[in-house]
């Protein structure tokens, strides 16, 4: 069964001809930093994966689903869902699995601080996840009316 060998946030992530591209990986810790009476901005953040598909399940759709919850399971603040099919390229030895990276990039604006995860799937098979804290840090005084 094709299973995920690979789950981590960063700050930015893509994939090009099949290789996928980290940059600013394997953090715990978001710190927000906002004025007194003000409000926290969105964070931007990539969720990327590794996908490995043995070779007989090559050729057939795979459905990942990556989701970003609270630590109690609740407050769904990233949903995607992709369709994944590996081919076998010629010449691929016999028996041989593949490999495909996924890379999301996205903002999240995050009710509370916090622990919350990220959750990835494939299928109702395999299921990894990733936790996380969100920190705030206020700084300055409030504004006067």
């Amino acid at each position: 069964m094709a299973e995920i060998a690979l789950l981590t946030l960063a700050n930015h992530a893509e994939v090009q001809n099949g290789l996928l591209y980290i940059s600013g990986a394997e953090w715990d810790t978001v710190t927000r930093t906002y004025p007194a009476g003000g409000q926290a901005k969105p964070q931007h953040l990539a969720v990327a994966l590794s996908v490995v598909v043995p070779w007989t399940e090559a050729n057939t759709p795979q459905t990942v689903s990556i989701r970003m919850e609270d630590e109690d399971g609740q407050a769904n603040l990233l949903e995607a869902r992709l369709d994944l099919e590996v081919g076998r390229p010629p010449g691929k030895p016999h028996g041989s699995d593949s490999r495909s990276a996924v890379a999301f990039n996205g903002e999240v604006r995050f009710p509370k601080e916090g622990g919350y995860r990220v959750v990835a799937r494939i299928g109702e098979d395999d299921m990894k996840s990733y936790s996380f804290r969100v920190v705030d840090k206020v700084v300055g005084m409030p504004k006067a009316s």
